[in-house]
């Protein structure tokens, strides 16, 4: 992780133009190469970045990131006030609550469940970044990267694109679908998974425990 302070405009270059004026903000360069770039408030949320993969181009003073789809990220740093890296290691991923565990358990029994065909290889499959959930097979025989969570977020689907990046890096994998799965998936995160060609699959917890029998819906 490499962090710097700087006092520095932002400017995004893509399917829209967005400028942020000068004042000091945190660009974050993750070992993933997602860069993000805060303010002191606004909790968790950027101002603006970048998600892997993409090119970071640093000449004097200014920093261009290009993603794959021509979009650009300039930063002009006009005062660098610290500049510092860290090594974090490979994080454990996050430590899901008994009923998402238990959902991906019964997911990874049955995953017909999620879609027709699917025959799982196998559970908490590695990627540098962490762990997918399922990775599986379709009757074609190509692999299904499935990320499962109890109320499906934007964040879950940027977690399985992350995800995706680096699988599809493998050769014997590629190409790799996405599949994101959840109990409640909410409008905003379909809208990005159908821009990110991720299919979104609704479960029901009690249907899958054979306590009722509501149909899966497939979206």
């Amino acid at each position: 992780m490499r962090l710097v302070l700087a006092r520095c405009t932002v400017d995004y270059q893509g399917r829209l133009t967005a400028h942020l004026p000068s004042a000091v903000r945190l660009i974050m360069i993750k070992a993933d190469g997602c860069i993000a770039v805060h303010a002191d408030g606004g909790a968790y949320k950027p101002l603006n970045w970048m998600n892997a993969p993409n090119r970071l181009v640093e000449s004097d003073s200014t920093w261009t990131v290009t993603s794959p789809k021509g979009e650009q990220l300039i930063i002009q740093i006009e005062e660098l006030i610290n500049d510092s890296s860290h090594e974090m290691g490979v994080d454990p991923g996050l430590q899901k609550d008994g009923v998402e565990a238990h959902l991906q358990e019964l997911l990874a029994s049955d995953p017909t469940s999620i879609n027709d065909g699917l025959t799982l290889v196998r559970r908490e499959f590695p990627t540098e970044i962490g762990p997918v959930d399922l990775l599986c097979r379709d009757t074609e025989g190509r692999a299904v990267a499935i990320e499962v969570k109890r109320r499906g977020e934007i964040d879950g689907v940027e977690q399985l694109t992350r995800y995706l990046d680096f699988l599809n890096k493998d050769p014997s994998l590629r190409p790799v679908r996405g599949m994101f799965v959840a109990q409640e998936i909410k409008p905003q995160a379909k809208v990005l998974a159908g821009d990110r060609e991720i299919g979104c699959v609704e479960v029901d917890y009690d249907e899958l425990r054979g306590i009722e029998s509501p149909q899966a819906k497939l979206f």
